[in-house]
């Protein structure tokens, strides 16, 4: 993976190779600037006179998952990637916790029935969306404004995902029905493949051609609406033919209950993609550059072209204009949105009642809940070196979690500041582990 580098005024440079920016941190030529991204600043050199290439930063914007990765295009030779990351949101976190907290205000306002009623007098701005799908916008943008000050960006490129819900759910709507005008989508193949996960529903297996396949066959009463559909090997398929899905799956009932309940599954996954896709466009090209714009079936398309595996973060490597692409095979970075804690000051117990209160200090001996440490043990049973996220306690005994667990009850005196706590949690991983799920 490429190393990010800032010159001595914090103006982004072109990233070198881990071993050069080994070699110049060993001279004292540059000086850490950020751990998790690595980022480099040199003391020596200005941004004036440097020599720049095209980077640009893709974006396969999803539900759960954005994968994000940043592309150097040198002419008449093949893309390389110099970041790949993907990003997990918490937008289900953030409207159970807005549920939560509607229902405890509505309780408190039934106990005082004297108040009036407040369900009237909100106005909601032009484009607004629910907090769960604003996070993910606002996420996104926050990453590639990051990128875009260690890195020196000259465009992006966006996938803008498409899925036509109305007739997925009615393939028969047409016309007027839509009452919004022409809509366009997925074809059914492409949901269906995303929606079981790229494998058998009765096998599991993946890495297969895979086919469209009526739970309910068709001679029997069977629709063609997406929820009588699913995804199946050839072998499956054809063992199944026309029988009843209770009668196919006698042996294993535990599995016909559950592809009927997922194929009944609501679309919120699509509703989500289709409701933040414009608003992250256009906060996109607020940033001021040039955004490319890339259809789903264009970034498979080059995904199937280039031989490259399924993976959020390989599927923005192919969004838009891709001719050749060599060095995919690099670690990729897991950024999950955690947090930056909350104003909760009490535990519950499972009756809703406080259990205790907690600390309104967020640092404890200078260490804040979130903060990456590093805490040598010289001697017990937790002897040894521990790096991860801290999660600070008021008795100064703090609790590391790293790759292996969590590691708890560290002294605040074995403790190193790594970096600052920013919201999101690090960790690393192989896209070799992804070679087997190659799409169908």
């Amino acid at each position: 993976m490429a190393v990010m580098v800032l010159d001595k005024r914090k103006q982004p440079l072109m990233p070198c190779s881990e071993k050069r920016a080994r070699l110049l941190l060993d001279r004292g030529r540059a000086v850490v600037y950020r751990t998790v991204p690595f980022v480099i600043r040199l003391k020596d050199r200005t941004a004036e006179g440097s020599a720049f290439q095209d980077v640009r930063v893709k974006l396969d914007p999803g539900s759960k998952t954005t994968g994000v990765a940043v592309v150097r295009e040198p002419a008449n030779k093949p893309d390389q990637p110099l970041f790949l990351a993907e990003i997990t949101h918490r937008g289900r976190t953030i409207r159970n916790n807005l549920t939560k907290r509607r229902a405890q205000r509505r309780r408190r306002r039934s106990n005082r029935r004297y108040r009036p009623a407040r369900f009237n007098n909100r106005r909601r701005r032009d484009g607004w969306l629910p907090p769960s799908l604003q996070h993910r916008v606002d996420t996104t943008v926050a990453w590639v404004d990051r990128l875009t000050r260690w890195l020196p960006v000259r465009a992006l490129s966006q996938e803008l995902v498409r899925f036509d819900t109305h007739q997925l759910h009615n393939p028969e709507v047409a016309g007027v029905a839509y009452q919004q005008g022409e809509l366009f989508g997925y074809e059914v193949r492409e949901y269906l493949l995303e929606k079981w996960g790229r494998q058998c529903a009765y096998c599991d297996t993946a890495g297969v051609p895979l086919q469209v396949e009526h739970i309910q066959p068709k001679s029997r009463g069977g629709s063609d609406r997406v929820s009588n559909l699913t995804i199946a090997c050839g072998p499956c398929n054809h063992a199944k033919g026309n029988c009843p899905i209770q009668d196919f799956l006698a042996a294993d009932p535990d599995r016909a209950d559950r592809i009927l309940s997922q194929a009944k599954a609501p679309l919120a996954d699509a509703a989500a993609v289709n409701a933040t896709r414009w608003a992250l466009r256009s906060r996109l090209i607020a940033l001021g550059f040039d955004v490319e714009v890339a259809s789903g079936g264009r970034t498979k398309y080059n995904r199937a072209r280039l031989g490259i595996p399924k993976a959020h973060c390989l599927d923005a490597l192919c969004v838009g204009t891709v001719t050749r692409v060599r060095g995919w095979q690099q670690p990729v970075l897991c950024i999950t949105a955690a947090g930056r804690g909350s104003y909760q000051r009490t535990r519950l117990n499972r009756h809703g009642f406080p259990r205790g209160y907690l600390t309104r200090r967020k640092q404890i001996h200078g260490f804040q809940t979130g903060d990456r440490v590093k805490a040598v043990v010289p001697h017990g049973k937790k002897a040894g070196t521990h790096r991860g996220r801290v999660a600070v306690r008021a008795t100064g005994r703090f609790n590391i979690q790293t790759p292996d667990g969590v590691v708890q009850g560290l002294s605040h005196r074995h403790c190193t500041l790594i970096q600052r706590g920013d919201g999101y949690g690090y960790s690393f991983r192989k896209t070799q582990e992804d070679a087997g799920r190659v799409a169908a």
